[in-house]
């Protein structure tokens, strides 16, 4: 097959090298003319994706994968048109951008032939394929969905640095328009992916068709709007379990070891393209939904309210130094989409702080990109937050920050061991900030 994959970043990439890897003859498409020129001479354009680079080194010399700028190149005589170009959330309204994704459909849409399965894998409101893409490919194009060409929208379900093992555990959603457009659709992913066996599950690992593109777009946000509903409920009970000198990580513990209890962790900040995103999409096709509204808005107000209790034991935040440890949203990436440090670093200085900030995976000079002082062991501080779960700062103690007043740990990474002496206030546990609130 002759398949097109549209926007060549994070997760379009490792799909384009997946359906190569397969057999299928691929070319990739996207407006970075950077990217295109790395992934020609088979080289990664970002680092951290398992087994990207040598998949690359084996398949662009060999002719099953290239890159190009140019749609009128790559969408003619496609079997399939894979789209993964990025869709943005305004922050304020909390309403969709689509801007980038309906220049990307106009592309295509002026380019394509008869008898291409289009699959959009962006994560979408629901109703979004039905009512908006579909739509602008038939004025376009003057080609009929179900006649001409068949949409079908079938989302991602991968984490990056992951992304080809994740590909094979987890169940392929897909929802078409039509009885064909399904055919179409579960034929393509068949032939490109291979899933492992799950015994777990109800159903054969495999191609799951969902009916409707409304279905599968709902699986998508409900599976990821339920994990920030969850660490909302989890960040609940730790600030309640931290003023009533409770630990959080106990009860949570003891919680789940009743099989219908699947509390997750609490921390600082829920970061990431999805979890803090997908919530506002759902949002925008069902504004009613209070529980999902309220988990979000509490998610993200951790970090003002962990500097808040950070300030009233230090009695004053003003022209203390403040460090911030971790840039990335989680461990073990080097990507700071929609990460804590953001809000954390703004609530220290609208305090007063001066704030630097460390992450293992920056330079400083890429620190500096963002605006930030950057922090090195060994440099003084009044106050540390630890914002990422990045397994270095497990070994750090009082010795790495000369000066340190308190530390308040937005993880639970940090071992009291290494910090006595130091007052010490643990998001979720509230019997070590009881003692932290004594001992400041």
């Amino acid at each position: 097959m002759k398949t097109a994959v549209v926007a060549l970043g994070k997760i379009g990439l490792p799909l384009a090298v997946q359906f190569a890897d397969a057999g299928h003859e691929v070319i990739g498409v996207d407006v970075n003319q950077r990217t295109v020129d790395m992934v020609n001479d088979a080289k990664e354009p970002f680092p951290g994706e398992a087994h990207l680079q040598e998949k690359l080194e084996e398949l662009v010399p060999a002719g099953r994968l290239r890159a190009t700028t140019d749609y009128s190149e790559a969408i003619p005589g496609a079997d399939a048109i894979v789209i993964v170009v990025p869709l943005f959330v305004n922050d304020e309204t909390w309403e969709p951008d689509f801007a980038w994704m309906d220049a990307a459909t106009t592309s295509l849409a002026e380019h394509i032939t008869p008898g291409t399965l289009v699959s959009y894998e962006t994560t979408l409101p629901v109703g979004t394929l039905r009512n908006r893409f579909v739509p602008a490919i038939e004025k376009i194009s003057g080609l009929k969905e179900s006649k001409d060409f068949f949409a079908v929208f079938s989302p991602e379900r991968v984490l990056t640095g992951r992304v080809f093992e994740d590909l094979r555990k987890y169940p392929k959603l897909i929802g078409a328009l039509s009885p064909e457009g399904t055919k179409r659709a579960t034929e393509f992913y068949e032939s490109a992916l291979q899933f492992d066996e799950r015994p777990d599950l109800a159903r054969p690992n495999g191609v799951w068709d969902l009916g409707t593109p409304e279905a599968s777009e709902l699986a998508k946000l409900a599976e990821t709007t339920y994990r920030d509903v969850n660490i909302g409920l989890a960040n609940e009970f730790a600030l309640f379990a931290q003023d009533n000198g409770i630990d959080a990580f106990k009860v949570i513990e003891a919680s789940n070891s009743q099989p219908y209890s699947h509390i997750h962790q609490p921390g600082i900040a829920v970061g990431g393209h999805c979890i803090p995103v997908y919530p506002r999409l759902y949002l925008s096709g069902d504004p009613s939904a209070e529980t999902v509204r309220s988990a979000r808005i509490l998610n993200a107000s951790v970090p003002a309210k962990l500097v808040e209790r950070a300030e009233k034991l230090l009695g004053s935040l003003k022209g203390m130094k403040a460090v911030v440890l971790g840039a990335s949203y989680r461990a073990g990436v080097k990507e700071t989409a929609f990460s804590g440090v953001f809000p954390t670093v703004d609530e220290l200085t609208k305090r007063g702080a001066e704030v630097a900030v460390h992450d293992p995976f920056y330079t400083d000079e890429e620190l500096e990109g963002f605006g930030w002082t950057p922090w090195h062991e060994g440099d003084a501080a009044d106050l540390v937050i630890v914002q990422t779960n990045h397994p270095e700062y497990t070994e750090y103690s009082a010795d790495t920050v000369p000066g340190v007043k308190l530390i308040v740990d937005g993880r639970n990474i940090t071992g009291a061991e290494k910090w006595q002496g130091t007052p010490r206030l643990v998001h979720g546990d509230g019997e070590q900030s009881t003692a932290s609130a004594k001992d400041a």
